[in-house]
C-alpha cells in the first residue's frame, strides 16, 4: 500500500520520555512498517537548536531515509519554548493524501484530529496514528482509522 510518513519529532520524543524514560526507535518502526507498505514520502518535523547532539540525530533519520524538516528553536523570555510544526505538517499531509493510500502519522496532538477525519472522509485514505496512549488526545485516537499505542516494540 502506498504510504506517507509524518513525525512529529517533538511530541514522540518528550511523550516516550516522559512515559517510558526511553527513546523512539525510528530504524525499528521504518523497517515495520517498510516491511508492510511501500514507503512513497516519510518526513520528520524537529526543531533546530544547532547543537551536535541534535545534528547527529537529524543525520541518523535522513539515513534511515527521512526527509527531515527544520524550524527554528525559539526560546521565549518567560522561559517557555516553541517550536510548533502544526500547520507545516498539516499542509503536507492533504498535499500527500492524493498520492498515497495510508497516512501514517506519528503523534499524540489532538489538534490534529479534525485533520485525520477530513483526510480520511475527502481522500479516502487510511490513516494510522502512532502515539503514546496515556499522553494521545481521545479526540485523535477516535478520528483514527486505527490507533498503534508506542510500546517497546519501537522502543530503545
Amino acid at each position: 500500500m502506498k504510504t506517507a510518513i509524518f513525525i512529529d519529532v517533538q511530541n514522540i520524543y518528550y511523550t516516550t520520555r516522559d512515559t517510558f524514560r526511553r527513546s523512539f526507535d525510528y530504524k525499528r518502526f521504518w523497517t515495520h512498517i517498510e516491511s508492510k507498505d511501500e514507503i512513497i514520502k516519510a518526513i520528520a518535523y524537529a526543531t533546530d537548536k544547532g547543537d551536535e547532539r541534535q545534528q547527529k540525530f537529524q543525520y541518523a533519520l535522513r539515513s534511515i531515509g527521512f526527509n527531515v524538516k527544520l524550524k527554528p528553536y525559539i526560546s521565549r523570555a518567560d522561559g517557555s519554548s516553541k517550536g510548533d510544526w502544526d500547520v507545516g505538517i498539516t499542509i503536507d499531509i492533504l498535499e500527500s493524501a492524493k498520492q498515497v493510500e495510508k497516512i501514517i502519522l506519528l503523534s499524540g496532538d489532538g489538534d490534529f484530529d479534525l485533520l485525520v477525519q477530513k483526510v480520511i472522509d475527502k481522500y479516502g485514505c487510511i490513516v494510522d496514528i502512532y502515539g503514546v496512549k496515556e499522553l494521545t488526545a481521545n479526540s485523535l485516537m477516535d478520528a483514527a482509522s486505527e490507533f498503534h499505542s508506542i510500546s517497546n516494540k519501537f522502543l530503545v
